[in-house]
């Protein structure tokens, strides 16, 4: 089954959020959301459920089984995820793949993502250089540290990098946890929530951390295209520009 975060305020997207949620943006005539779940569905992934939060009625109104993450602006996609605890599959019942609401992504990346075995398998493009050189002057003012060793495990991610030689990638945005490793998984944010007086207040980049610290095998799925992250307006005009010219197929295929 699928897990699709769709909580944020996408505040980064307005004035197009000012009435919809991030999700629910549209690129190439169709939503993010819809697409994501249409593609997942080809790739075999019949179960979904979208944790909702900003303007989350849209997506009711789609549909969609849903969660809802009713102090959305106060917490991060971590805590988000785990609004959906309930909705995990059981032992047996298959794996948990999770997916981020602002990534648009081909059918290529979600099977490479299924068809890893390990404990927990991360969405990661090697080629991200070229994506973010599209996207910022900077490319390092956006990006994520990514520490991979030669057979694939993930050691170091999500710290600020310092040059280019500290990031072997970017993470996507997607991830699957194996079946067995599920309980687990929900293990980990329980035991780090009950450290807290609050919400948990941890992104998933360092959550992912945190569990390599404790020992859990992280392994990279490499893609070299087939994505984008929808994070800003920007983002959103560029990729339009590029999919009017046909030019936005050197990146992903929509």
């Amino acid at each position: 089954m699928a897990v699709h975060l769709a909580a944020g305020q996408g505040t980064r997207l307005r004035p197009l959020t000012d009435d919809r949620p991030k999700p629910l943006v549209e690129l190439g005539g169709q939503s993010l959301l819809e697409q994501n779940v249409e593609t997942l569905k080809e790739a075999g992934v019949r179960d979904h459920v979208v944790v909702t939060g900003y303007e989350g009625d849209q997506i009711v109104d789609r549909g969609f089984e849903t969660v809802h993450n009713d102090v959305y602006d106060e917490t991060e996609m971590i805590y988000s995820l785990f609004c959906a605890a309930e909705a995990f599959p059981d032992s047996g019942e298959g794996d948990l793949l999770i997916s981020y609401g602002d990534i648009v992504y081909e059918r290529d990346v979600v099977e490479a993502l299924l068809d890893c075995s390990a404990p927990l398998c991360v969405a990661v493009d090697r080629q991200w250089r070229k994506l973010w050189e599209e996207r910022f002057e900077d490319p390092l003012s956006d990006a994520e540290t990514l520490d991979i060793d030669d057979k694939g495990r993930i050691h170091e991610i999500g710290e600020t990098p310092e040059g280019y030689d500290t990031i072997d990638a970017q993470y996507v945005g997607l991830l699957k946890v194996r079946n067995d490793h599920i309980d687990r998984f929900v293990d980990a944010y329980t035991e780090l929530d009950a450290q807290t007086d609050g919400y948990v207040s941890i992104d998933t980049t360092a959550f992912l951390q945190q569990l390599i610290d404790d020992g859990w095998h992280l392994q990279a799925v490499s893609i070299d295209r087939g994505w984008l992250e929808v994070d800003t307006l920007e983002d959103l005009e560029r990729y339009r520009e590029l999919h009017s010219s046909g030019e936005l197929s050197q990146f992903v295929d929509i």
